[in-house]
């Protein structure tokens, strides 16, 4: 016998007396009692403070209409240096319309060496957490695979206000497919050593820039 036939055998004898799952067993185990939102805010009071709490994991907010964002992307492109730019395949053709860095499509035959040598990607995202600072990525045609957001330096992420914002977590959640690969980022790629020295950039960009586009 198997280590792994040895295992198993002790895993079904624990279980033996336990009754068969019928489904319901978890969810009346599990109490949904805690709060979805922590204070009464309204539409523009949410967006603020999706704004601020961005800015405390070190984000750089930036507002902007529909009709600006393209000079945006164009302004913070150029700050950047930035000479190639990584694009997902469904980013809206307008966002990039006025940016002058070649385009770099999200190739699945793409090595990570090439992708390193891309300066900037600008995504969209699938939904931005206030309470937390948090924007989500789930793989959408806006966003590309999930490593075109990890291997580049300096990430620009457009939000849509106030369509894609939400208050809290579990609202995020009732949004979210989790059967999607689901990036949850709260500020650039940051991590500390045993002695608190932080080291930005180990598993993510330096730079996040979060973009929030109104209508108007």
């Amino acid at each position: 016998m198997s280590d792994r036939d040895l295992i198993l055998g002790r895993v079904r004898r624990a279980l033996a007396d336990v009754p068969e799952d019928d489904g319901t067993s978890y969810e009346q185990a599990v109490g949904r009692g805690y709060l979805r939102e922590h204070g009464a805010r309204s539409v523009a009071e949410t967006v603020d403070l999706l704004a601020e709490n961005l800015a405390d994991y070190r984000a750089i907010v930036h507002r902007a209409t529909e009709e600006e964002l393209p000079y945006v992307v164009m302004r913070l492109l150029a700050e950047r240096g930035s000479r190639y730019v990584l694009v997902p395949p469904g980013l809206p053709p307008a966002w990039m319309s006025a940016a002058d860095p070649t385009r770099v499509h999200d190739r699945a035959v793409s090595t990570p060496r090439e992708l390193d040598a891309v300066e900037s990607v600008v995504t969209g995202c699938a939904v931005a957490v206030a309470e937390t600072g948090t924007i989500v990525l789930d793989g959408g045609p806006d966003q590309g695979r999930r490593r075109i957001t990890l291997i580049p330096d300096h990430h620009i992420c457009v939000v849509r206000v106030p369509d894609q914002v939400v208050a809290s977590v579990p609202q995020a959640l009732e949004r979210l497919d989790p059967a999607r690969p689901l990036t949850w980022i709260s500020g650039p790629s940051a991590t500390s050593d045993i002695e608190l020295d932080r080291v930005e950039g180990v598993h993510g960009p330096r730079t996040l820039e979060v973009v929030l586009v109104s209508r108007k």
